[in-house]
């Protein structure tokens, strides 16, 4: 509410002050959760009362001025906080409030009540100052408002609590239910239907009244009418309907659900009073007549209609009725029924010329007019909403839709049967028949059995009493795909129109109806409907008027008894919910956290507390919620504040137990942006004060003898404490000797900072709310060394870097086969040989039982590291001291001695090859693997699109230091220089052009010994369900680790070399993908991921895996999946076709040649560059991991011989059968326009004058419509060449479609159009081309009677 000009803030006597400096005021609201996040902002002189001030405040919020306080907000305590004295004339500049800054407050309740809202205590209205509005009002959080012509009104949560100053109640929208509230408030508002359905009385031993229809409704208008919300909910109603909440996200037509409506309601009230209501208020009746024109013989039937259907274009037309009465005209012309469309006559005995048509027989007290604006575009095959304009006066004579012409006919005295329905049309498209059933009229029985005479007379009468008045417009704005629906309704109260929006309410004008007329102020043409206003009327309904019938609503002093007691029930229930929203405004909700004594696990909850609560009762409340009887006595607990993002207790509340909770906590608010810990201490311990102004720092103590850090202890300091003070501090906490002590803070991941700056303070160093440091402090000679060379720090980045993973491993390992394999992979080069034999003999060759590994001397168990168990298992292979210094520190993750891990290794080991039966598998490639993932070509297009394989590369991070002394840049710097270069980056092959992927170097030295990371495994016992005989491994290791060597560091646990074997990272939803990238380190993994291990061939050096589709141009599904390959760089196409062959026969049952076949690239389902065979990959063909490619099987010999060429896939359009030929591949010389056409007229036959083409749209195929072909290609476009635009066909498998001109397109009936569209429709969708129009599935509107339907039969 803006003040008025006679209510100025500003005296008057510095009124022209303009130098007078000034006040920023910013007020928060913090007297309930829902205006807690909003601010109230003031710019004051400061010269302004105090008092001024506060009626300001109360102008603005909606409250009245006296019912609150206002309070300092600028960080002062909670506990001083004293509110402003709102009688002073003391200017705000003299109360404290600084000019040029902001001064914040806030609006507290006072003396502990609510504010008192204006509308509910004053009930004062501006009506002058209203804004009228009409249209959907965007609401928050709606879905089903769409239009965006309206601008959204700021409702406080204040004015949704009370009532509309129109005194009208709205309704909420549960989600798209606002067709639903538009009839419900045209039901609310027709006087004959309220106080008909009052006088209903609900018998309780007859239904339940939540499921019962009448009831519901009854309970809803006696809300609407007596309510002193604004809005009240539907969903008592939409239950009585047997609706579950997703009825709520269906939006129906308004004029279908009332149609439903009230054939519910029929059937609840047989047998009652109100059997007939429905169609004493709503029936009407007419006549569909068929008259011979040669002997004046009419066949005719009665029918009933509770809405008449207009339409607001005829079919074909392209202008529209401008008026009701101008389609009321229409809907009773008859029509003449000759030619192929001629009436049989029962008189004549043969067809004769005929007039059909209706006559309108009675009309209904309350009539409903349905503007049909949805229709079906059968050229674009979609519904859509006619916009155009049609008016409708305020009142409507029906007398001149009566028609007694005919009646005049002595021949209209015959009734005959029906035969003329079954004739043909019969404006059955127009009815709404679904309440035809009339008891007393049948069909062929004529029951007017009085003279001509007499009918005309009372014909004559009834057309004086035919004016009807309108009281309802339910408009739609939006779509035919979706949009709001809203009413705009005429009390007969005060003959005031009001809009009824959902929840608002308010007045309107006839300037407001006459806008849903609809159109825009041009001329009706065709298309004038799509630059129309979207908001138009869609359902009018008028009332009969006469004075006899038309009644006035029941006062509250003439309801029926049961209405009087449910009014009653219902004011108790309401003020029953006031008194419940009242105590959840004053309701403080925060997070409470707690870690339990006992099971030491953090337990969180919420606390709600009455903002009058004190922190004694509040902690009592705390301590029942957290269930800590028996575990701790309530006197050693506490609530204290606490950060739970940062784990930071930012203080605790000494001396104020008795403070209320509302002043502890700020207010009530919605959100808080702490939380609150209950903490718990020992019998024997103190309670720490924690202040504001302190920081937590959580101590880690390092052990550089055991290589251990411990637990965290909880210390507090302060921001400008020195680091030598910090120091002090710590000794006391941790007893170490401050003089020795090193601190090393952890900022952030893997940013370790050493504080050796003695008088720098903690602020200084980069310390925040929360921090974590580790101390050690010894006299070793560590403690001399450069920080980054010390022991400490290579201790603690072995801690900051180590990860545990689950290793599944496959279920048998290999045996002999693996042996069989190893020899094979060696034979080709015997330089190998021997390593690979002597690899072998450290895995199989030490077949010591369980027991005798568990019977070993504790001694010589300690004599074993990492590095000998390495050394048996590779005879060659060695490491630098350094190296092994390094490997051997003990994973902080799990204490563990080394020497377990040894042991479990070793252990681990005899327990995989002690059994010779687990060493017999079957073998499994690569295809065998892949296979059992199931990838067809939709995983395949979504593995290459996002996850075709690990990523783990660090581009934008900083280096990380690797133990080779290389970073994680260099390992990626090959790529770039190689994209600077022009080439496709290669960021999933199994190597890289710097040759640092392979797995052994040129010596045969493994290189992950170079850069050896810490790597720890034992037995893990997985849970049930992961497999049984399924093993599992948990592994501790450094995530800078690489590919290469973790997989040498699993083979004597997988059984077999690391070449064998395939790492899947398991990601959500047990999805599996490869990582393949062996130079990529472990860095995209963290604790707890999962890994499985799978038997086959691993990718070699340059080698990548390509997936392989087969490319069928004229079948309905051209792309399918046929393999997976492996693609060696360097290898030609020719050398793939060859390895492919034996593949293709084995697996796909295609026994080709290489000749008949050609590989070429394949771009989602679009067919690509044709690949020739002396093409090479990676020098010719770029190629990545993941890759791939379409295999055409060949009808003869390959035409393409050179990369000039271009091949292009033509299909012939025939106009004048509406047909499309298939594919024929055309191959040119080069981008000549003339050349195609050469072709196409050497294939076609076409002369070549004759001949047009136009590229195909979208992916292959270019599925297109032949109702729409001929028209929509941009035919014979006016270029000489191909590669330049429109066309830019620069590449292999281009789409051309071509026709002769001088062929003259099919002339095509209705029905042959219309079978013609079904088809296509069909045959488009299952092809998934060109389907640009989804919308979403209509779900039929239903009223169950018997309660919820059941789901399992109602399931589309």
């Amino acid at each position: 509410m803006v003040p008025s000009e006679e209510n100025q803030l500003v005296p008057k006597e510095i009124e022209n002050a303009a130098d007078e400096p000034r006040v920023l005021c910013i007020i928060q609201d913090t007297t309930n959760s829902k205006t807690v996040n909003e601010r109230i902002t003031l710019n004051l002189p400061a010269s302004t009362p105090l008092r001024r001030l506060f009626e300001a405040v109360a102008s603005k919020v909606g409250y009245v001025n006296g019912t609150f306080d206002l309070v300092w907000g600028n960080g002062v305590s909670v506990a001083d906080m004293t509110p402003l004295d709102q009688t002073s004339d003391k200017s705000v500049l003299d109360a404290g409030f600084e000019v040029g800054k902001k001064n914040f407050l806030h609006l507290t309740d006072k003396d502990g009540e609510q504010p008192h809202i204006i509308s509910e205590e004053s009930g004062a209205t501006d009506d002058g100052t209203q804004d009228t509005f009409i249209g959907p009002l965007p609401r928050e959080g709606s879905v089903g408002c769409t239009s965006s012509d309206y601008v959204c009104q700021n409702y406080s949560y204040s004015s949704i609590l009370s009532k509309s100053e129109t005194g009208y109640v709205g309704l909420v929208n549960q989600a798209m239910t606002c067709y639903l509230n538009s009839l419900l408030q045209t039901l609310f508002m027709t006087p004959e239907f309220r106080n008909a359905l009052y006088r209903w009385e609900f018998e309780d031993s007859e239904d339940d009244p939540v499921m019962s229809i009448p009831y519901q409704l009854q309970r809803l208008f006696v809300l609407l009418q007596t309510s002193k919300k604004r809005a009240i909910e539907t969903t008592d109603v939409t239950r009585s309907f047997g609706w579950d909440s997703s009825e709520a996200w269906q939006q129906h037509d308004v004029q279908e659900l009332c149609r439903v409506m009230f054939d519910a309601l029929e059937q609840k009230w047989k047998q009652t009073e109100q059997a007939d209501l429905i169609n004493q208020l709503y029936q009407g009746k007419l006549k569909d007549y068929v008259r011979c024109l040669e002997c004046g013989y009419e066949g005719w039937r009665i029918d009933t209609y509770l809405d008449i259907p207009l339409v607001i274009r005829p079919y074909g037309s392209n202008q529209a009725f401008a008026s009701v009465e101008e389609a009321l005209h229409a809907f009773i012309q008859p029509e003449i029924l000759d030619g192929p469309n001629q009436y049989f006559c029962e008189r004549c005995k043969k067809k004769c010329d005929a007039r059909k048509g209706l006559r309108f027989l009675h009309f209904p007290y309350l009539l409903t007019l349905q503007l049909k604006r949805f229709d079906f575009d059968y050229t674009t095959m979609h519904r859509i909403k006619l916009n155009d304009r049609m008016t409708f006066p305020e009142e409507l004579d029906m007398s001149t839709f009566t028609d007694v012409e005919d009646e005049k006919s002595p021949q209209t005295e015959s009734c005959t049967d029906s035969g003329a329905e079954n004739e043909g049309s019969c404006h059955s498209d127009q009815m709404s028949n679904d309440f035809s059933n009339d008891d007393g009229v049948d069909e062929g029985i004529c029951l007017e059995s009085n003279s001509s005479a007499e009918r005309i007379s009372k014909v004559g009468i009834e057309k004086n009493s035919l004016l009807y008045e309108l009281f309802s417009v339910m408009v739609h704005s939006g779509s035919a795909a979706g949009g709001h629906y809203y009413a705009c309704i005429k009390s007969f109260s005060d003959e005031q129109w009001y809009s009824f929006n959902d929840q608002h309410v308010s007045k309107i004008t006839q300037e407001d109806i006459k806008k849903t007329y609809g159109g825009s102020s041009g001329s009706r043409g065709y298309y004038s409907s799509a630059f129309a206003s979207s908001t138009n009327a869609y359902m009018l309904i008028y009332r009969l008027k006469d004075p006899t019938r038309n009644a006035k609503f029941l006062e509250v002093n003439e309801y029926p008894e049961h209405i009087k007691q449910l009014v009653q029930r219902e004011k108790e229930l309401e003020e029953q919910e006031k008194r419940q929203r009242e105590i959840e405004r004053n309701t403080c909700k925060v997070k409470l956290f707690c870690m339990h004594p006992v099971k030491q696990i953090m337990m969180e909850n919420k606390l709600e507390v009455h903002k009058d609560k004190t922190l004694k009762e509040a902690l009592e409340i705390a301590y029942k919620i957290m269930d800590l009887e028996g575990a701790v006595p309530l006197d050693c607990c506490r609530l204290v504040k606490y950060d739970e993002f940062h784990d930071y207790l930012e203080r605790s509340y000494e001396g104020q137990e008795d403070t209320p909770m509302g002043l502890l906590l700020g207010g009530v608010k919605s959100t808080y942006m702490f939380d609150l810990l209950l903490e718990t201490r020992r019998l024997d311990q103190i309670f720490q004060c924690y202040k504001p102004c302190e920081v937590m720092v959580k101590v880690h103590v390092v052990d550089l003898k055991t290589e251990s850090v411990a637990p965290p202890i909880s210390v507090r300091a302060y921001l400008n404490q020195t680091v030598t003070e910090f120091k002090q501090l710590i000794s006391k906490a941790v007893h170490l000797p401050a003089e020795t002590m090193r601190v090393v803070l952890e900022r952030c991941y893997n940013d370790l900072r050493l504080l050796n700056v003695a008088n720098k303070t903690l602020k200084a160093e980069g310390f925040f709310r929360s921090n974590k440091v580790f101390v050690e402090s010894s006299e070793s000679s560590d403690r001399h060394m450069a920080y980054v060379d010390s022991c400490l720090w290579k201790l603690l980045d072995r801690h900051a870097n180590t990860i545990r993973l689950y290793v599944s491993l496959p279920e048998q390992s290999p045996g002999s086969q693996f042996k069989r394999t190893v020899t094979q992979k060696a034979s080709g080069d015997s330089g190998n040989l021997d390593e690979a034999c002597t690899r072998v003999k450290g895995l199989m060759g030490n077949t010591r039982s369980v027991e005798a590994i568990l019977e070993e001397s504790t001694e010589k168990l300690k004599s074993l590291s990492l590095q000998q168990d390495l050394e048996g298992d590779n005879g060659d292979s060695s490491k630098s001291t350094e190296a092994s210094d390094f490997e051997n520190i003990e994973s902080p993750l799990n204490e563990v001695d080394s020497l377990a891990s040894a042991e479990n290794r070793e252990l681990e080991n005899q327990i995989q090859i002690s059994d010779p039966e687990n060493f017999q598998s079957e073998e499994r490639s690569d295809s065998d693997v892949n296979n059992d993932r199931s990838t067809s070509s939709v995983d395949s297009d979504i593995l290459s699109s996002s996850h075709s394989s690990d990523t783990l590369c660090n581009v934008d991070s900083a280096p990380i230091p690797l133990a080779n002394g290389l970073d994680s840049h260099s390992i990626t710097s090959s790529r770039r220089s190689k994209a600077n270069e022009g080439k496709k980056e290669t960021w999933d092959t199994a190597e890289e052009d710097s040759g640092t992927d392979s797995e052994y170097d040129e010596s045969g030295k493994s290189k992950g010994e170079a850069q050896y990371m810490y790597f720890r495994a034992e037995p893990y016992a997985a849970d049930e369900g992961s497999g049984e005989g399924q093993k599992w491994l948990m592994v501790h290791v450094d995530k800078r680790i690489t590919l290469s060597a973790f997989k040498q560091h699993l083979e004597p646990f997988v059984g077999v070399l690391s070449s064998h074997f395939k790492v899947f990272r398991v990601y959500a939803s047990n999805q599996e993908f490869e990582s393949v990238r062996l130079n990529e380190t472990l860095s995209s993994f963290s604790d707890d991921n999962k890994i499985t291990i799978r038997l086959g061939r691993a990718l070699k050096k340059g080698e990548y895996r390509v997936k392989v589709y087969q490319l069928l141009i004229n079948e309905p599904e051209p792309c399918k999946f046929l393999l997976d390959a492996i693609f060696a760089k360097g290898m030609t196409v020719r050398q793939s076709k060859e390895e492919l062959l034996p593949q293709l026969r084995e697996q796909c049952g295609l026994d080709l040649t290489i000749d008949r076949f050609r590989l070429r690239k394949k771009t989602w389902k679009n067919p690509g560059t044709v690949f020739l065979d002396y093409h090479v990959y990676e020098e010719d063909i770029n190629i990545s991991s993941n890759w791939e490619v379409f295999l055409e099987i060949l009808d003869g010999a390959e035409k393409m011989k050179s990369m000039s060429q271009i091949a292009v896939l033509s299909r012939r359009w025939r106009p004048s059968e509406m047909t499309l030929d298939s594919f024929q591949e055309v191959v040119l010389e080069g981008s000549s326009v003339d050349e195609l056409k050469e072709k196409l007229s050497e294939i076609s036959g076409i002369p070549l004058e004759y001949i047009e083409f136009a590229k195909g749209r979208g992916t292959f195929p270019c599925d297109i419509s032949v109702l729409e072909i001929h028209q929509d290609l941009d035919w014979n476009p006016k270029v000489t060449a191909l590669n330049i635009w429109p066309l830019y066909i620069c590449d292999d498998g281009a789409v051309i479609f071509y026709r002769d001109k001088t062929e003259e397109l099919m002339e095509l009936t209705d029905e042959q159009r219309n079978e013609l569209m079904k088809k296509e429709s069909s045959r488009l969708q299952k092809t998934g081309h060109r389907v640009t129009y989804s919308p979403r599935k209509e779900k039929a509107l239903k009223i169950y009677l018997d309660g919820a339907p059941n789901k399992e039969l109602t399931q589309d």
